[in-house]
């Protein structure tokens, strides 16, 4: 069990976040959010990093990740997004680009070695979890650093790469994306249906987030393993929105022992946010209409800044997070859910209440109010999760690479 931490410089500190003063958590939730391993599926820290030079440690330029307010909101195990943008896949680099950003993260944990620790195997969670510190394990977001080469797969696996995320925002070599029109393959490449199989082989999870619905349909056929949705909520929601899971899907990767977590973007919580950019492109292009003419960027910043005063963003809320989770739990079942945030990854869209990674408590104050036990919350906060890891690992114990 993690040391706990006092209940009143969390609540103190819940004051500062926009719009949670009325939603300061309770201390049995405190309490419940530093006993349990939390592990989430998706943090984007890394590009703060590589773009800013943010300070995992001290905070300095980070936006919703950092070691103080990860450990005030207990987070353990938040996986690195080792994200390589889909413009690589043209212009090359891809690799390269991976490998800095491992490298980057390979620096906190060495310059900050009481804090932080790579993350290897749910066994390294658990060890580091008990020691006091933060696990760093690594995902990749996007296939393309493959680059086609089953090396380079066994390459980021020795890097400390446990996920892949097979494609992104286009369609690339391994996969169609659920972003891209343009479905080139159908579902999976032939070599992705390649790069699933190595990657059981290895023992890295393949994370169908991002992925066409045929895509993931193809994964599950040919997967031997458990696979995840590292960040993904549910589409009941959002209805036509691809990147989120369908209730059919959700229930086939519960049936292939896997776990869906959670994304916290209001985006993919509610339909009048994830509309939200639809209607200001139109209140644009009407806006060009009148003008008989595009508008600069810099008429576009200041029509956006205008329109958006009177049009505000509609964040969601917790209750949209936990609609989302019950939802998941219908359909998939208690373990088969888990968290996928996405801090760090989708700017100023976060719900009120859940602005940074000192939110925990205040989900899983929400989780006990909507009936779940700790037991259950134990799972949806981490267990699930590792779970799956565990397995993706003894499935790899039963072939050689």
């Amino acid at each position: 069990m993690k040391h706990l931490l006092p209940v009143l410089p969390f609540v103190l500190a819940a004051g500062v976040l926009p719009a949670t003063a009325d939603a300061a958590p309770s201390e049995r939730a405190v309490e419940i959010a530093h006993k349990y391993i939390i592990v989430d599926g998706h943090v984007d820290a890394p590009m703060h990093v590589v773009t800013k030079g943010a300070d995992l440690s001290t905070g300095e330029k980070t936006a919703e990740f950092d070691f103080e307010r990860a450990k005030e909101g207990g987070l353990d195990a938040p996986f690195m997004s080792i994200y390589v943008a889909a413009t690589y896949e043209e212009a090359g680099g891809a690799k390269a680009r991976a490998d800095i950003l491992i490298g980057l993260i390979e620096g906190v944990a060495a310059q900050y070695p009481d804090k932080y620790e790579i993350a290897y195997s749910p066994k390294d969670v658990r060890r580091i979890f008990k020691a006091g510190k933060i696990a760093l394990p690594l995902g990749m977001e996007n296939g393309s650093p493959i680059e086609g080469d089953l090396k380079n797969l066994k390459h980021f696996y020795d890097r400390g790469i446990r996920y892949i995320t097979l494609a992104h925002s286009k369609s690339n070599h391994i996969s169609d994306s659920s972003y891209d029109d343009n479905k080139r393959w159908g579902g999976l490449s032939p070599f992705g249906f390649q790069l699933v199989d190595a990657m059981n082989d290895l023992g890295i999870m393949v994370d169908v987030s991002h992925l066409s619905d045929g895509a993931i349909e193809d994964v599950l056929d040919v997967t031997r393993a458990p696979v995840i949705a590292s960040h993904s909520s549910m589409r009941h929601f959002t209805p036509g929105f691809e990147r989120n899971l369908s209730d059919e899907l959700a229930k086939k990767i519960s049936d292939n022992g896997g776990v869906i977590m959670i994304n916290y973007g209001s985006a993919f919580l509610t339909e009048e946010a994830n509309k939200y950019s639809d209607a200001r492109s139109a209140a644009q292009a009407a806006e060009e209409e009148k003008l008989g003419r595009k508008m600069t960027s810099e008429e576009i910043a200041a029509f956006r800044e205008v329109w958006s005063e009177s049009n505000p963003y509609p964040f969601a809320t917790l209750e949209n997070v936990l609609d989302h989770i019950d939802r998941a739990v219908e359909i998939a079942g208690i373990d088969h859910v888990g968290l996928g945030t996405d801090y760090d990854g989708v700017g100023d869209s976060l719900p009120t209440g859940l602005k940074d990674v000192r939110s925990f408590p205040v989900l899983v104050d929400g989780l006990l109010e909507r009936g779940y036990d700790e037991a259950a919350i134990e799972k949806i906060l981490g267990g699930n999760s590792l779970r799956v890891w565990e397995e993706v690992e003894k499935a790899r114990r039963k072939r050689k690479f």
